[in-house]
């Protein structure tokens, strides 16, 4: 199998698995605690792994605070300033359709509590309208919190950081983003994003799954969040219960990792998106390339093929591990709500190939791909026009009708 399903889940670095292996076996004590040897080493693990998430984010460690993972994180930052925007009286959020499950189910709650959500605009590509934002900012309801994904999940489109923060700023509003899918992909700090909070998620650097974090910012402004869970003081306070120390040990070590690879590695994962994007286009007809062209995530490809239906192409597909949208569509949808909300009809939703490089992807496992796409595409073409003749139908664009 050619794993190229990164957005989805990235394959734990072999170096994170042995970081983490003596914390389930020899240093298994509770770092919440601190009465005797093996409590106290589970401790120093884990403010160690504090250290590498904030080195990787360019923040102070007592900013981070360890999640069970992203959709944790993302609760955490949108419900946990319930509290802090009722006491400012702005009970406005500002968001985009596009963005991922956990950050749109939050919204929807926070929603039933009585904010006010409102969509800004995005282009084509998938890119936030920046002349919206800015209108809605200045008009209406005073705004409490905008929340952006840094880069899209399924198209990669890369937002225009710091002028989103800038402008929520100057209008008084908190900035978070959810960065899972830019994290160790793309350089930045969150001061030269200039928000105040950001989510993170180990298993989309090589990581471990069940490993998350969401950084704080602690002045100019301090950000007060309410813990979702109640019963204990571990990470400052905001979330209660034992330490996942060995899990929280491998996100550090992850993040160290990428802190020290991305620039070499971004510059080669591009060159293989380039070079699937160029053999893929060369030898079909009828592709097109989701997401914008440039500012985009160097392991992001997403191209919807035209003329086949969208469940024959994963069926066929027998080497080749892909998506077609994010592992968290809502219901049974069987295509991208990203996609139909950039305008692309659902059939074509539904024949839409979304490429996640990583670490370990290969030039030959691209050409490999390649071939066995290209080959599938031609079979189920070929039989769409046979259908065709036979039927005395004509133009079928594939995927149930809906």
């Amino acid at each position: 199998m050619i794993y190229l399903d990164g957005h989805s889940t990235t394959p734990l670095d072999p170096l994170v698995f042995e970081a983490m292996r003596p914390y389930f076996l020899e240093r298994f004590g509770n770092a919440s605690q601190g009465l005797h040897r093996y409590n106290w080493e589970a401790q120093a693990g884990l403010e160690h792994a504090r250290t590498q998430v904030a080195a990787l984010l360019g923040s102070h460690e007592k900013e981070i605070v360890f999640t069970g993972g992203a959709t944790e994180a993302n609760h955490l930052a949108i419900l946990g300033l319930g509290s802090t925007l009722r006491e400012r009286r702005r009970l406005r959020i500002l968001s985009v359709k596009i963005e991922h499950a956990s950050i749109l189910g939050a919204l929807e709650l926070m929603s039933e509590q009585g904010f006010q959500v409102d969509w800004i605009q995005v282009h084509s590509d998938g890119r936030v309208d920046l002349q919206d934002l800015e209108t809605q900012l200045n008009n209406g309801p005073e705004v409490g919190l905008v929340t952006i994904a840094l880069a899209n999940h399924e198209v990669g489109t890369i937002q225009e950081f710091p002028r989103i923060s800038e402008l929520a700023h100057a209008a008084g509003a908190l900035v978070h983003t959810d960065a899972v899918q830019a994290v160790g992909k793309i350089s930045f700090t969150v001061d030269s994003l200039g928000v105040d909070l950001l989510t993170l998620s180990g298993h989309k650097l090589h990581g471990p799954k069940g490993a998350g974090a969401l950084y704080v910012r602690r002045k100019n402004p301090r950000v007060t969040l309410e813990p979702l869970l109640l019963g204990g003081g571990q990470e400052r306070g905001l979330r209660p219960g034992t330490p996942n120390t060995p899990a929280w040990v491998g996100l550090g070590v992850a993040c160290d990792l990428s802190r020290k690879l991305m620039t070499e590695e971004a510059i080669r994962i591009a060159e293989l998106r380039n070079l699937l994007w160029s053999q893929l286009s060369s030898a079909l007809s009828g592709l097109i390339r989701n997401g914008a062209d440039t500012n985009t995530l160097p392991n992001n490809l997403n191209v919807s093929v035209e003329g086949i239906d969208g469940a024959a192409l994963f069926g066929r597909l027998k080497r080749v591990a892909v998506s077609n949208a994010s592992a968290c569509l809502s219901g049974d949808r069987d295509y991208s709500q990203v996609l139909t909300e950039l305008g692309v009809e659902r059939n074509l939703a539904r024949a839409t190939l979304r490429f996640g490089l990583g670490r370990f992807t290969t030039r030959q496992e691209i050409l490999d791909a390649v071939e066995e796409i290209v080959q599938v595409v031609n079979d189920l073409r070929r039989m769409e026009k046979n259908f065709a003749a036979q039927t005395g139908t004509s133009d079928m664009k594939g995927g149930c009708q809906s």
